[in-house]
């Protein structure tokens, strides 16, 4: 007989009595409050034409690496659960691949993926029980009957979540024909984009001389001279801005900051452009760029996100065949105190420009991030996200960074998802979190109930909110 699947309405709360009591109290103060989305990176075309998801692999699988890096790392084949490479679409029938999924529900045992998976299913779907290799055509025969209603159609699911706002990432070549769709449309919710320059600035990406080709070509200006370049990034950065953008992101291998005279960051920018440029040239100029970024910010007011420190596209076969963002992004130690020093020589002290910094680097909580943010006005820090974005890396963040920086100069949560319906389901888990880390503050009379019901409500809207400038 298969296993019920029923949700504790306890979880992820302290098993201490009084602790948990009090994270109950709290939890249910936000449980039920508007999510902001405004880092992630779900496809804007979902809502602009509102066309029903397709079946369960197209929906779970295909989009997501948190789950087929795991069946990866167990020797099964993208190809074989739906993940399509750059010779086109998979060719795996669609049930079949789910089956595999199914089959393997072991492998996701104490990880976030079995949790938001486990929402999904109980709480969006309706199943009682849980998915295994026993249930697998049930469940993919329900959700294709689900998926093929209006209320499972993506503009009703948003409501439903009760989103609020859902940022999407693009590129500066990017036409953003979506999200004008989206604009015209009538529709209410409130879909925008993010500004992601980075494959127009990293000159070691493979697309670089291809994606400045288009960027000159959408911006009208001759972005193979300095100025030219710097300009088309602003012209870029109003467009993007009608179409609801409140923010930029920078995803470079380090941290490094940089802050030439304009002399020598147009020589750079030359070597750039020639060709035949060193590895350090490369670097520094992304280094000069995210510089050149906060002047930008600080002018046209794009909250500056830097998530830096993954080596991207680790494995080599797997880039060769399937390209970018397949679940082989690495996680490397990274420098801030150092390698920020430039940008906030320059911004540091400024009051109208927000940095959101986050990591993939946990030891640089307490000894870099906190106390830099502690101090600048200009720096944020983003949440545990990515590899760390579970119940223990929230904790662990929030008891690293607290003490020094405090709940303030964070700015709640981001899911940072391409998994859609999982949305819901990391709010839901982020908040639960905070709930018991404040409770036990609470517990331990550190903290003063009152002061915790603010700071949760504050943690899940009011700072995410004021931080992207919602």
């Amino acid at each position: 007989m298969p296993e019920a699947l029923k949700l504790n309405e306890d979880r992820l709360f302290s098993s201490d009595p009084s602790q948990r009591a009090i994270a109950r109290e709290l939890y249910a103060l936000v449980k039920d409050f508007p999510i902001l989305s405004p880092h992630g990176h779900t496809d804007p075309q979902w809502f602009a034409d509102n066309e029903s998801f397709g079946n369960a692999t197209q929906l779970f699988l295909a989009p997501d690496h948190y789950i087929y890096r795991m069946l990866y790392s167990q020797g099964i084949s993208m190809d074989d659960v739906g993940v399509g490479s750059k010779a086109g679409p998979s060719p795996a029938d669609a049930r079949t691949a789910w089956k595999i999924f199914a089959k393997n529900q072991h492998l996701f045992r104490g990880t976030p993926t079995s949790m938001w998976m486990g929402y999904v299913f109980d709480q969006i779907m309706g199943f009682e029980v849980k998915l295994s290799e026993e249930t697998a055509d049930f469940y993919f025969d329900r959700i294709g009957e689900l998926l093929a209603s209006d209320a499972y159609r993506p503009r009703a699911l948003f409501e439903r979540f009760n989103i609020e706002l859902l940022a999407t990432t693009e590129l500066p070549t990017d036409s953003l024909e979506h999200h004008q769709k989206i604009k015209d449309s009538g529709w209410k919710g409130r879909v925008v984009t993010a500004y992601r320059p980075d494959p127009v600035i990293d000159a070691e990406h493979e697309d670089f001389k291809s994606k400045l080709k288009v960027f000159g070509e959408l911006s009208g200006e001759d972005v193979y001279s300095w100025k030219g370049y710097l300009r088309a990034h602003r012209n870029r950065r109003d467009f993007f801005m009608t179409m609801g953008a409140t923010s930029t992101d920078h995803g470079h291998p380090t941290a490094k900051t940089a802050n030439l005279s304009a002399v020598d960051a147009e020589a750079l920018f030359n070597r750039i452009i020639r060709g035949g440029f060193s590895l350090d040239d490369a670097e520094l100029f992304r280094a000069q760029m995210l510089t050149e970024m906060a002047r930008m910010s600080l002018d046209d007011g794009l909250t500056m996100q830097i998530h830096p420190g993954a080596f991207r596209n680790h494995n080599l076969k797997v880039f060769e065949t399937y390209g970018r963002d397949k679940g082989c992004d690495i996680p490397l130690p990274t420098n801030y105190v150092n390698d920020l020093k430039p940008l906030l020589d320059a911004f540091g002290n400024e009051k109208d420009l927000t940095v959101i910094l986050f990591t993939l680097d946990e030891t640089s909580y307490a000894r870099e991030l906190a106390p830099l943010a502690g101090h600048y006005p200009i720096l944020k820090l983003g949440p545990s996200w990515w590899f760390h974005d579970l119940p223990e890396g929230m904790t662990r963040f929030r008891e690293q960074v607290t003490e020094t920086a405090g709940f303030y100069n964070t700015v709640g949560f981001n899911d940072d998802t391409r998994a859609f319906l999982s949305i819901p389901a990391r709010h839901d888990v982020a908040r639960r979190i905070d709930a018991n880390f404040l409770a036990r503050l609470v517990a331990e009379h550190r903290l003063e109930l009152d002061d915790a019901a603010q700071t949760i409500k504050d943690l899940t809207y009011n700072l995410p909110k004021a931080a992207y400038k919602l």
